[in-house]
Order: structure tokens, then sequence, then C-alpha cells
């Protein structure tokens, strides 16, 4: 089968080609190495990449299913890691030379569950520099010229550019939904506490949140099944049973989804071509959407979320201000610095306001199974040294709802720009659900 051919094909697909016998494991890696070789030069998504690594694991992987025992459920499917994940083999080094050739001594949680399941590890993935604001090297794959967002730069733009088909990010304020609003994929952060942090780059245990990058809401929903879980490492973590995201995301609603419109804080300085799109499409979607304006109390959000993130940032990364400050950026300096000046209790008056404008939303989704609203201002700014605007991300990681983005418009430049969808806690696989219907709907009426 061609090369073109194997990467067009979805992740559900290829894994169950591989799993039939259809498609090898080495097949199918080989053609994402390729790839990988044709873009990697230009978009630079890749902080640690070995060809002979992945091509080991997927001799292997086919060696396993020819053998006639049970496969996993990412058997063969190529995945990229955010460099704040820990893994035994790859140096994990955040994006700082302060880390350089780190390799960690036990893997994350979330690296044993893609090993478990079959998955072939591609390399680590880009981030800005401790998963904060400075930029990493990576390009976005359709503008050379634009960021790809950040901190989860490496994946949304590997995934964009089809060098995977399934990479993880993390987001503490919008760094996954945002990234794959500019890069044009789906990108699904989960409920705060959803994926197990174990193993991973400490920024902020408020808020600190796995995610995952794909090419459609159903793919996503099978690699997220995989990581949701509870682990003794993470103690926001719980015990329940399985989410079924894949299945759930899959299935028929049993009514058509209703969508609360919403103008989050900082919707009058979004992008004209982003404020349109978003109207034209309420317009479209007519009696299934109705408006929810968001009490002015939602206005103080994003200043409550960054003095939890500054505050706990300043005692995560104290180790680099004692052992390599001249080495961090200005951002880093300067985030760590208002960190260590706030109050305790400031701090705890933070804390407490998340579950009050958490609680605000209920009426809200007692009416709508998902709010709507904008991933990011508008399309990736033509500026690799900035990471965009995640003003309409921080609320939602804030509160610790799940999001996804659906690659629904493209601007007059042919960027695109993404739709948010917001669900409650814990109702991630309803989430999932609404975004598939829509993501169907939107093809529907594109056609």
């Amino acid at each position: 089968m061609a090369t073109d051919a194997i990467i067009a094909l979805d992740a559900v697909t290829l894994r169950d080609r591989i799993a039939a016998g259809a498609l090898s494991a080495e097949e199918v890696t080989e053609a994402f190495l390729s790839q990988i070789s044709a873009r990697e030069p230009e978009v630079q998504a890749w902080a640690w990449h070995d060809p002979e690594y992945a091509r080991s694991q997927a001799k292997a992987l086919d060696a396993h299913r020819k053998s006639g025992r049970p496969v996993g459920p990412l058997h063969g499917l190529p995945v990229g890691l955010k460099d704040v994940i820990a893994t035994t083999r790859i140096p994990t080094q955040n994006g700082t030379p302060i880390d350089d050739g780190n390799v960690a001594q036990q893997e994350a949680y979330v690296v044993q569950q893609l090993k478990a399941a079959g998955a072939v590890i591609m390399g680590k993935t880009t981030t800005t520099e401790l998963a904060f604001l400075n930029p990493s090297k990576t390009h976005n794959p359709h503008g050379l010229s634009h960021t790809p967002g950040g901190s989860s730069a490496g994946s949304a733009a590997a995934v964009a550019a089809g060098m995977v088909p399934l990479a993880i990010g993390t987001q503490t304020g919008g760094s996954v939904i945002r990234p794959a609003s500019f890069c044009g994929t789906v990108g699904f952060k989960p409920s705060f506490g959803a994926i197990p942090r174990t193993g991973v780059t400490m920024q902020s245990h408020t808020l600190d949140t796995l995610g995952v990058f794909a090419r459609s809401p159903a793919e996503a929903a099978l690699f997220a099944d995989l990581l949701f879980g509870y682990d003794s490492g993470d103690p926001v973590t719980k015990t329940g049973p399985s989410p079924r995201l894949f299945e759930i995301s899959k299935s028929a609603p049993p009514l058509k989804p209703v969508l609360a419109f919403v103008r989050p804080p900082g919707w009058d300085d979004a992008d004209l071509q982003m404020r349109a799109a978003l109207e034209e499409l309420v317009e479209a979607l007519g009696d299934q959407v109705f408006e929810a304006p968001l009490p002015r109390a939602y206005d103080d959000a994003a200043d409550l979320r960054a003095r939890i993130n500054f505050a706990e940032m300043s005692k995560y990364y104290w180790r680099y201000k004692r052992d390599g400050w001249d080495a961090l950026s200005e951002h880093i300096q300067g985030a760590i610095t208002v960190g260590e000046s706030v109050s305790v209790r400031d701090y705890l008056a933070a804390i407490d306001w998340r579950e009050v404008l958490y609680a605000g939303l209920d009426e809200i989704f007692e009416r709508a199974d998902a709010i709507l609203c904008p991933a990011a201002p508008g399309p990736a700014p033509e500026d690799l040294t900035t990471t965009g605007d995640a003003i309409f991300n921080g609320l939602w990681t804030y509160v610790g709802t799940p999001a996804v983005t659906l690659p629904a418009f493209t601007a007059e430049n042919g960027m695109p720009m993404g739709v948010q969808l917001v669900g409650a806690r814990n109702n991630d696989a309803r989430l999932l659900r609404t975004a598939n219907w829509l993501w169907n709907w939107i093809e529907e009426v594109s056609e």
C-alpha cells in the first residue's frame, strides 16, 4: 500500500487493518517515518526522534501478532509524546538546556499504558520552555511563518503535518486547545484528573491536565480511552469504571444535541473572522443553539487562574531557579518572581473561586449538552516569537471542564481556525459524542 494512502487512513482504520493482518506495524511505521523525513526539516516538531528506535518497536509488534497472542487497542499505531513526559530510554528535556540529556529512571503512567496497548513511540515532540510561554523551534505546518501555538507545539504540528496520527500534550492554560486550533487538528483536554500525570513534569498541580491530538473526535476518543484511569502517584485521579469514550463518542445521541453559545471574556478583542464564523455557525444550527451570557464574575477568571499558575510554578520550578536561573528566559523568570509574591490569602481565594465559577455553569449544563465558543482569538499569528493568546482556554482549565477543538473554519489567509466545545466535569464521553455529531454535521454541510 502506498505511503500516502496509509497516512491518509484514520487511526481507527489503521488499528483495525493492522490487527487483521492487512497492514503490518512495520509498513505503517515506515509510512509515517517517510512523512517525518519529508516534513520535519521545515516544521521541526520533534525534540527527539530516532527512526531505528521506531522500527525496532514495530518489528517486535509484528512478531507478537504473528505469534497468535492478543494485540492491544493501539497495536502498531505511531504516537508522539510531548517532551515533558518521562521516558527511560529517551531524554526528557522539558524545552530547556538545563535538562539536556536528562533520562528518567521510571516511565510516566501514560507511557506505560501506551506500551501495554502496543503503540509505537515515535519520539518526543517539542514543548515551549518548561511548558510555558517561550516558543519552541516548531513552525506551523499550514504556514511556516506562523506560530503553531504552545506549549504543546510539537504534538499539534506533528499530527497536523501527518507525521503521526496521534500525540499527547499537556494544558495548564490553553496548551492543547489553542495549538490544535492554530494547526487545524482536533485537540481534546479532558476533565481535570481524568488522565494520571504521574511522571509528567509538574507546573501547577491545580491546573495541569494531559490531553491528546488527533485528526477526528473519534480518533481522539480512541486514544484518550486508553489513558483515562487511576494511579496512586497522582492524588487527583479517581477509581471508577471505564469511561467508554470511544464507544459512546461514535454512538448516535438520543436527541439532537443542544449547544449554548457563549461569548467568553475577550470576545470583543477576537479577530473579526473568528467572530463572524462562529456567529454564522450558530445561525446555521438554528434552534439547536441558545445564547448564554456569562456573569461579570467570569471576567476575573484569567487573573485568578494565572495567580494559581504562578504561585505553584514558583514551587515546582524552584530547582531551576537554584541551579540554572541565568539559563531561564525572562518569561519563566518573571512568572517565578510573580509567583513568589502571591500571598497565601490571595492564593487560597483563587482556589475557592474555581468552585464558585464552576457552580455558575450549572444552569447552562442543565439546558445544553455543551458550550460552543471560540478555541482561539483567530488564526495563528504570523509571528514565531509568540505562542498566541490563551484567553478562550484558561477559564475552562481553571474550572476543570473537558474541552474539544474542532478545525471548523478557514481564515482568509488559508490558516485554520477552531471551534471549541466545553462539557460538564466528568461528562467527557458525552462531550466527545457531541463533538463527533458536530464534526459530522459540519462535513455534511460542507459537501
